[in-house]
């Protein structure tokens, strides 16, 4: 498997009212934090927001502003009438890439998580930035770096100019 390019940057933002307010540990954005460093990025964040469309839009377009090459976001992406994630992420992606997002639903459910189906999470990019929406879980962030650690050191290229490799 090829590596990202070099100078790779992330930006992981986490979505939960209750990490926000400190009632417990955000411990999916850490994990989304060290598997993106893993992968070769350079991380900035979790950045921890509550539910709410317009503060995570505009985390994700500060993101998006500071050319990050990454966005990962983690919660908010369930069937709960706080679960806005989707929403915000909508508001501020250009072109959708539902493949991915459709992956890592599957990935999931094949990998005996019959509840991954519910995730309403999406992908697509903005600008040269890829943005993901992962469930708000340990386990949904692993399952999520499974699908795009192949998949980002294509897809980081592409968005910097690349050549269809």
């Amino acid at each position: 498997m090829s590596e990202v390019p070099a100078g790779a940057r992330a930006v992981v933002v986490t979505a939960s009212n209750r990490a926000f307010t400190g009632v417990y540990e955000d411990r999916s954005g850490e994990a989304l934090a060290a598997g993106l460093r893993e992968l070769g990025f350079t991380v900035e964040g979790p950045h921890v927001r509550p539910d709410d469309v317009e503060q995570l839009t505009t985390v994700l377009r500060e993101a998006v502003a500071g050319r990050a090459d990454l966005v990962v976001s983690t919660g908010g992406t369930g069937l709960s009438p706080t679960d806005v994630t989707p929403e915000a992420t909508r508001a501020v992606l250009e072109r959708e890439a539902p493949g991915i997002a459709d992956a890592v639903r599957r990935y999931g459910a094949e990998n005996g998580v019959p509840t991954a189906v519910l995730s309403r999470g999406l992908a697509g990019t903005a600008g040269r930035t890829l943005i993901v929406n992962l469930p708000g879980s340990t386990g949904g962030v692993k399952d999520g770096l499974a699908v795009l650690g192949p998949l980002l050191p294509h897809v980081v290229s592409q968005l910097r100019g690349g050549d269809h490799a």
